[in-house]
């Protein structure tokens, strides 16, 4: 095969065949093909959206073109991705309490990317937390301790690695087949029994009408599940931050007031358990998902999974005694104050993408390549939806570095909630379970 055959049917709305799809997903690995090819390939993809089976096989070479994680430990081996959000800081939770419950969790996880929040960001705020580790010691760190959440090594999918670059300069990012790939070529490199993906959908998301997060979520799922990994989607809401905090090591706070049930943030703790309990039906620890769910809020509830996470952030180089001392621990910025809303009323809608690139503008996130993160900077203490808010109730609290940061954050803050005189609908924190 050659890369100019396979262009030349893309260019005449022709699906390349899945033999096609796994010698160019090789081919982007091996260096095979030119990155013009590589961009006419993207393109050709969004005019010429792929077969099912076309989505298996490039999803699955893009996989192989690296290493691929072999486990052989006493339980099911599972793992969790979310299309990101604000606020969204359910890998906390989630990851030590399935460890309590049996299950192994190799979590790779990422960084933020445009006005999300990244996991990896987050755990870094935590001093000594590295994600870099070794195969041997992530092997060494899940079997002792049932969870390690790490970053990806330049050995796993090489393929969309070169493939995304290539996207993000062609604008062919939002492609639902290479978003699939993408996103599934490095989660199955880990070598998982058992996958749950939380779509969000709503301002805050990147599909951000039903109709695309729906799609997705069908995407994924299907592809899943026809490369041999047991797989259900919840399609869940991003019309507001998931948590009342939005930043690096706030939110680590919030969740550690849920993770040690000191203050729990019920949206949180509802879809932790939701996903939790969707991991364990599908890897055979619980009969049914209702289970699963009970199995891991008692993991909550007990400790457990407080136990599990502070040994997994120790063994991370982070400090020993985290869970009860995190206070201690976490930086804290050197400007906070309330941010007041124009006029009295009710929370009626949040462009919540506006609150995370606030968060980013603060130095919360990066705007370029190398920029170092201010983990200390963010939004706590945010309204939602249908909240009231005046004089004596802020939209949030803005943790910045200087007085002018805040002042501009909290401009931005204003901007991105609308205030009116009735409660608006609330939305399900879960829209939707999608299953093969």
């Amino acid at each position: 095969m050659d890369a100019r055959q396979i262009l030349s049917k893309l260019r005449r709305a022709e699906r390349p065949d899945p033999d096609e799809l796994s010698w160019f997903g090789g081919a982007l690995a091996s260096g095979a093909v030119s990155d013009a090819q590589a961009g006419a390939f993207a393109m050709g993809i969004c005019r010429t959206p792929l077969s099912e089976a076309g989505r298996v096989a490039l999803t699955l070479a893009m996989r192989d073109s690296g290493d691929v994680l072999d486990w052989d430990m006493p339980g099911p081996v599972v793992d969790k991705h979310s299309t990101g959000g604000v606020g969204d800081s359910v890998s906390l939770t989630l990851a030590p309490a399935l460890a309590a419950c049996g299950a192994y969790v190799p979590m790779i996880s990422g960084r933020g990317l445009g006005h999300t929040g990244g996991t990896l960001d987050k755990l870094e705020a935590i001093p000594g937390y590295t994600a870099e580790v070794s195969q041997a010691r992530l092997r060494e760190i899940v079997g002792d301790i049932g969870c390690a959440i790490v970053g990806a090594s330049q050995r796993i999918a090489p393929a969309d690695k070169r493939l995304y670059a290539v996207r993000d300069v062609t604008g062919t990012v939002e492609s639902i087949d290479l978003i699939t790939a993408s996103i599934l070529s490095k989660k199955l490199a880990a070598g998982l029994d058992a996958l749950v993906l939380d779509v969000k959908t709503g301002s805050g998301a990147f599909m951000k009408t039903a109709e695309d997060s729906r799609a997705l979520a069908h995407s994924l799922v299907a592809t899943a599940e026809g490369a041999g990994c047991r797989t259900t989607a919840l399609i869940t809401d991003m019309s507001q931050p998931l948590i009342g905090t939005a930043g690096n090591a706030l939110e680590i706070a919030e969740g550690m007031q849920t993770l040690t049930c000191e203050a729990v943030s019920e949206r949180l703790w509802d879809l932790t358990v939701a996903l939790g309990g969707e991991l364990l039906a599908l890897s055979g620890l619980a009969d049914t998902a209702e289970a699963g769910a009970d199995k891991i809020a008692g993991a909550l509830r007990s400790g457990a999974a407080a136990e599990r996470f502070e040994r997994m952030i120790a063994a991370l180089g982070g400090p020993a005694d985290f869970v009860g001392a995190w206070r201690r621990h976490l930086p804290e910025a050197a400007v906070v104050r309330d941010v007041f809303p124009a006029e009295a009323g009710v929370v009626a809608r949040i462009d919540v993408e506006a609150v995370g690139l606030a968060v980013v503008h603060l130095g919360g996130g990066r705007l370029r390549d190398g920029d170092v993160i201010d983990p200390s900077v963010g939004f706590s203490t945010l309204a939602g939806l249908g909240e009231m808010v005046s004089a004596g109730r802020p939209l949030g609290r803005v943790h910045a570095a200087s007085d002018a940061a805040a002042e501009a954050a909290a401009v931005a803050l204003r901007g991105a909630y609308l205030i009116g005189a009735a409660a608006p609908d609330l939305p399900p924190l879960i829209h939707e379970r999608i299953a093969p």
